[in-house]
Formats: structure tokens, C-alpha cells, sequence
């Protein structure tokens, strides 16, 4: 994500416009991400989160579910902690992830620049 929208990100959750969820996914996938700048980076994501989402009995059965549709096993834990967080939202930039997830009532799958589009749209909308 640009600088530019990391921030506009950012200052919509510290403002309280939205409440960012992390799970023990992201840690995981986190802990395993060869690049040190970029673990810390997405480590001080973790601090704005308000809602920790571990690896449980509902996760598990979620991700299952979602497997079923083709969905990798990694990419169906993070949408299932998010379902399982009731997020609204998940962001990610993997296309075939949001090519399977792109008709699921349940979670909008969306790019991180396709979300700030939205945002700016509704900012103007208002």
C-alpha cells in the first residue's frame, strides 16, 4: 500500500471510523516473512487492532468451509478470523483470493486501493 493511503488508512482507524481485527494468522504469517522491515511494519498494524482473533474450534470450522470453495488454507484462516471477528471488510492484494471471495455476501474482499477508493467516494458522497 502507498505511504499516501497507509496514512488515510490509518487515520480512519485511530479516528474510531473503523475497528482493525488481527488474528493469530497474522502473526504467524508475520513471524515467517524473511524481510525485517516489513514484519515490523506490519507489526505496528497490530497496535491500532481492537479485536484479536485466535485460532479456535470457529475458526477452524470456517476455514474448512472456505477451502471447500478452493480457497487456499492459509488465505481461509485469514477469512475466517475475519468472519469469525464479524469484520465487515478484508483487505488483500492476492487476486485469486478476491476473484473467490468477490460474490460472498458475507465479507467484502477488496484491494487496499479499491478500499481507499471507496472511502474517499463516500467522504465525498456525504
Amino acid at each position: 500500500m502507498q505511504t499516501e493511503a497507509k496514512l488515510y488508512v490509518q487515520d480512519a482507524i485511530r479516528l474510531g471510523n473503523f475497528s482493525l481485527a488481527w488474528s493469530a494468522i497474522l502473526d504467524l504469517e508475520n513471524a515467517a516473512n524473511p524481510d525485517p522491515e516489513r514484519r515490523e511494519t506490519i507489526a505496528l498494524w497490530k497496535a491500532l487492532a481492537v479485536v484479536d482473533i485466535d485460532t479456535g474450534p470457529d475458526v477452524e470450522a470456517a476455514a474448512t468451509e472456505l477451502a471447500g470453495l478452493g480457497i487456499k488454507p492459509m488465505d481461509a484462516l485469514h477469512v475466517a478470523s475475519a468472519l469469525v471477528a464479524g469484520a465487515t471488510w478484508l483487505l488483500t492484494t492476492d487476486k485469486a483470493l478476491l476473484r473467490k471471495m468477490q460474490n460472498d455476501r458475507r465479507l467484502r474482499v477488496v484491494d487496499p486501493i479499491d478500499f481507499i477508493r471507496t472511502l474517499r467516494e463516500s467522504d465525498h458522497a456525504d
